[in-house]
């Protein structure tokens, strides 16, 4: 695809009408091995992206053209959304963990022209003899450091064994400067575009300490909440008993909250990215394991109410604020007498108000759809059924997220009386809208 044309679709689709110095720097490079530094929430998706289009032949691909890797089951999901709206004409799968292996092999039919997979399914898929990558153009591992910190070497050095040595182009994305280069991929002549230092959002960031007298720090954190008001927060904490423990106190106390950590069931932990991201659950408790790799978007406040175990830790979770062009609040809750690493600073003291009220309730409630893009429903399917059907305006109308054999659709709180618990149709579909509690 010519670049013009890619842009073009970025706008159109995504709404960017002009991308970012370090997107322009991978967009215009030439070099066959490229290297991407870049913080997390920088853009990364859209630069590699493009930088694969530019590099495919043109279509119909008898065997799949590009392979995308991702170290976890949420960025292949966004990864793929993305693919699916700047690559028009081609066809995108997406491979990941606890997901339907029959709806896979099902996307394998006519070959996909794009594959986004986790390291360990589409391994799977391999040994199942199921894929076939031998005419592979382009090859992108995405977040290779995060890949390495979770284990996948061994998966990858598998994968790319069986991948061509004449690729067109060889992608590693990275927040952080890259130590163990891969064996398994040729990277000797690539070409690093660094932007890993001057993208830090520490000019955007106001830090400010957080006292608590007593060393639980419940009561300080429903302060430092009512006293933030109704921005989006993340709280994150170091356990998940820990998690599980802030959170329910949080929803006792009236708080629109969330929960996040790797003992939930995936279902559960996508619905807590999708309400928080669509405004419905402005709050977040979590686990370092959302400190990255996951597409949450306009967080102002990052809140440690544990103090981050490492100097990652603390890049990771400050990093889910100020991103691109943002400012954010960073507030770290320290008791009295508590251990504070020397990595841990601040600018400021900042003092809640202990007799703050609790911020209105969101405005939106999201409805979970039992039907999705396997039943060829489609976001404008789902705002016609609401406004033709049921009578809501477009206005009233948020955020609309379609999964594979689900839909997840914010509507306004006033409005969500409308939506009947009978069920409904949508072409030859049944569904039920159910309200997430």
């Amino acid at each position: 695809m010519k670049v013009g044309q890619i842009l073009k679709t970025a706008r159109e689709r995504l709404k960017i009408e002009a991308l970012n110095a370090m997107q322009q720097a991978v967009w215009q490079s030439r070099a066959d091995r490229l290297i991407v530094l870049s913080p997390t929430g920088s853009g990364k998706t859209v630069a590699f992206a493009g930088a694969m289009l530019q590099r495919l032949s043109d279509g119909p691909h008898p065997l799949p053209a590009a392979l995308i890797l991702a170290p976890s089951r949420e960025l292949v999901i966004q990864i793929g959304e993305v693919m699916r709206s700047l690559s028009v004409g081609m066809k995108v799968a997406t491979f990941y963990g606890r997901h339907s292996m029959a709806d896979e092999v099902n996307t394998l039919t006519g070959s996909p022209d794009i594959i986004v997979a986790t390291p360990g399914r589409l391994l799977d898929h391999l040994t199942r003899k199921s894929v076939d990558l031998s005419a592979l153009e382009v090859v992108i591992i995405d977040e290779y450091d995060k890949a390495l910190e979770l284990g996948f070497y061994d998966e990858m050095n598998r994968i790319c064994r069986r991948v061509p040595r004449s690729l067109r182009r060889v992608v590693l994305t990275s927040a952080t400067p890259i130590d163990q280069m891969p064996d398994f991929l040729d990277m000797s002549q690539a070409h690093t575009i660094d932007f890993s230092n001057s993208a830090k959002p520490t000019a955007r960031l106001d830090v400010a300490r957080v006292l608590s007298f007593q060393r639980d720090k419940l009561p300080i954190l429903r302060a430092l909440l009512a006293s933030l008001g109704q921005g989006r927060s993340m709280v994150f904490v170091n356990h998940r008993e820990s998690a599980e423990r802030v959170y329910q106190f949080l929803v006792n106390e009236g708080f629109a909250t969330c929960l996040y950590h790797g003992g939930l069931e995936q279902i559960y932990r996508d619905r807590a990215v999708i309400t928080l991201n669509n405004g419905s659950t402005p709050v977040m408790v979590a686990t370092d394991l959302a400190a990255r790799g996951l597409d949450i978007d306009a967080v102002e406040n990052v809140i440690h109410y544990h103090l981050p175990p490492t100097p990652q830790a603390l890049t990771h979770r400050n990093g889910r604020t100020a991103r691109v062009d943002r400012s954010g609040r960073v507030y770290f809750i320290i008791s009295d007498g508590e251990n504070v690493p020397e990595y841990v600073d601040w600018n400021h003291d900042y003092h809640p108000d202990a007799d703050a009220t609790l911020p209105p309730q969101p405005q939106l409630v999201t409805f979970y759809c039992n039907a999705g893009r396997k039943e060829k429903v489609s976001r404008g399917d789902i705002v016609g059924l609401l406004c033709k059907t049921i009578g809501m305006q477009a206005s009233q109308i948020g955020h609309i997220d379609v999964r594979d054999h689900s839909a997840y659709v914010a509507v306004d709180a006033q409005a969500a009386s409308l939506i009947p618990s009978s069920t409904l149709k949508i072409k030859s579909a049944r569904l039920r809208l159910t309200p997430i509690k």
